[in-house]
């Protein structure tokens, strides 16, 4: 069966598929190149969080200033988020930083019934958080504790034409406004691609020697309880590798795209996860 894509111009299902099959093989092979992190672009990244962090700190000290959104969406936003929006806003998306990039979104959705203590009991579960966000996290364990902080490692897979597995560390601490006022961070500590996962010959590249898929990744979650329900904005920032000279028509809108709709699946992997503990209770 063929269609008509322009006057003149016919392609057939085979030809879509043919054309798919060229793109996926050209954007595995420009991901399969190896990447090296450079000490500018840790810089770079550590100085763009500490102006993150700053922002953030002074944004807790305030029940009225507790949660940001892009100017677009401060009319009513609370209200907007009743009737089932999911708000992600860019902060950054690619920017290239000495070999690297940096990316930053925000996102933010109201849980209907949700307290501060289900959403505490839920994301602290560090032993058991792929029931709640698979595939994207295929295993975790709480490595030690103390008080308000946390160590935890997790195995994250991302696919995006090729399958990308990594093991992670990250140390992540909560604190709280007032009683319906908390907020997190977490901070990556260790991330390690790993190759040939599952099988008997798997192993983690080292580090300089990896792909560059994922190097950095910090999350900002903020939480506030109301009457109804909770309300809860998550910030991602994350630093991955630069793209292939030549290959920004191909890589940039997947590369782009994979930090907005993991987050878009984290929280709403978190509205699913606290609906479904309050449904098992009941």
């Amino acid at each position: 069966m063929r269609s008509a894509a322009q006057p003149g111009i016919s392609i057939s299902m085979r030809d879509i598929h043919r054309i798919f099959v060229l793109l996926a093989v050209v954007l595995a092979a420009a991901c399969a190149q190896g990447a090296e992190l450079s000490s500018a672009a840790r810089v770079a990244f550590d100085r763009y969080i500490a102006q993150v962090e700053s922002r953030l700190d002074q944004q807790h000290r305030s029940a009225a200033s507790f949660l940001h959104f892009n100017p677009e969406n401060q009319q009513e936003p609370e209200a907007k988020l009743r009737d089932g929006k999911l708000f992600v806003e860019k902060y950054i998306a690619g920017k290239p930083v000495a070999g690297a990039m940096i990316h930053h979104w925000s996102g933010t959705i109201f849980i209907p019934g949700a307290t501060t203590a289900d959403f505490l009991r839920l994301v602290q579960d560090y032993d058991h958080l792929s029931l709640y966000y698979k595939p994207q996290v295929i295993s975790s364990h709480l490595l030690s504790r103390s008080g308000n902080r946390f160590w935890v490692a997790m195995r994250l897979q991302q696919h995006r034409v090729i399958t990308v597995v990594l093991d992670t560390e990250f140390e992540v601490t909560y604190g709280a406004l007032d009683q319906t006022h908390g907020y997190s961070t977490s901070r990556s500590t260790q991330v390690s691609e790993i190759v040939n996962a599952g099988r008997p010959d798997e192993h983690a590249l080292e580090h300089g020697s990896d792909h560059g898929f994922l190097w950095r990744l910090n999350s900002y979650w903020s939480f506030i309880e109301r009457p109804d329900g909770l309300i809860v904005q998550c910030e991602a920032v994350s630093l991955t590798r630069d793209i292939p000279h030549g290959l920004g028509w191909l890589l940039e809108p997947f590369i782009q795209s994979i930090p907005r709709e993991s987050l878009e699946f984290t929280l709403t992997s978190t509205r699913n996860g606290l609906s479904h503990r309050r449904n098992y209770v009941k």
